[in-house]
């Protein structure tokens, strides 16, 4: 069996280091996005464009942020239409998705963007409380609507959210999110695919949605090969493109490895 050990991101430039792959061994060609909560998968655009030029085949699932399950529901429709052994990625929520939704038939490895990666039977909210990070801890961030959608104060997206990334960017971000149902965040998992399934994980160490601690804490449960990206915000897969499909590529044809082995 082949092996990768993804080591620190410094300053933004990842080194890893990784045990080739057999020369016959094709590297896995699809790649399904998921992101996260109150924002799109237009996003992931610098990430997808990337990937796809050296040759994968991209998807980005637009979940609803109506429900819990419906968002898994979603992403369980991109993977059904995949043609073959896929790697899913989630950003922030989307690690909770993709945790619930990788248990799919063609899923063959996860990776984790400053993600969540709740246990059966847990939430996101609740192990967010045990590590609270900067939003957690500032009053007032945290908006509702009368119906229980969720959305971000937009100066407090500028700030919390995405600070290093383009301003024109943010603001248009800030001002176009998409409301998600409160109860996304405190539904409890039925499933956990990182216990039956290879793993990767990115901590963003400027992230001020979720803690980066937390992040380092979920990854090392599960046992996932981990990266760091010195300085990154919460947006890291929009202010570290290169990086992030950097991770995602040398998961993809580590993966095929594993699952052939």
């Amino acid at each position: 069996m082949t092996c990768l050990r993804t080591r620190l991101v410094v300053a933004g430039t990842l080194a890893a280091l990784w045990c080739a792959a057999p020369a016959s061994a094709e590297p896995v060609k699809n790649i399904v996005l998921v992101h996260g909560a109150w924002v799109d998968g237009s996003g992931w655009r610098a990430v997808h464009d990337i990937l796809t030029k050296q040759g994968f085949n991209v998807t980005v699932v637009q979940e609803p942020q109506t429900s819990f399950s419906e968002d898994v529901a979603a992403a369980k429709r991109v993977l059904d239409l995949q043609d073959g052994p896929t790697l899913l990625v989630g950003h922030s929520y989307g690690g909770s998705i993709i945790t619930q939704a990788g248990v799919h038939p063609k899923v063959v490895g996860l990776v984790y963007v400053a993600a969540h990666a709740p246990d059966v039977g847990e939430d996101e909210a609740e192990l967010g409380k045990k590590m609270p990070s900067v939003l957690g801890k500032t009053r007032g961030a945290i908006e509702t609507t009368p119906d229980g959608f969720t959305y971000l104060d937009p100066p407090r997206f500028l700030e919390l959210f995405a600070p290093d990334i383009p301003r024109p960017v943010s603001q248009f971000a800030a001002r176009s999110q998409v409301l998600a149902a409160g109860d996304v965040f405190t539904t409890p998992l039925s499933a956990a695919a990182w216990k039956t399934k290879p793993s990767w994980g990115i901590v963003a160490s400027n992230d001020k949605i979720i803690n980066p601690d937390l992040e380092r804490w979920y990854y090392k449960r599960a046992r996932s090969h981990t990266a760091e990206v010195t300085g990154a915000s919460h947006a890291v897969y929009m202010s570290h493109p290169v990086e992030v499909a950097g991770v995602i590529a040398n998961a993809a044809r580590t993966v095929q490895a594993v699952s052939v082995r």
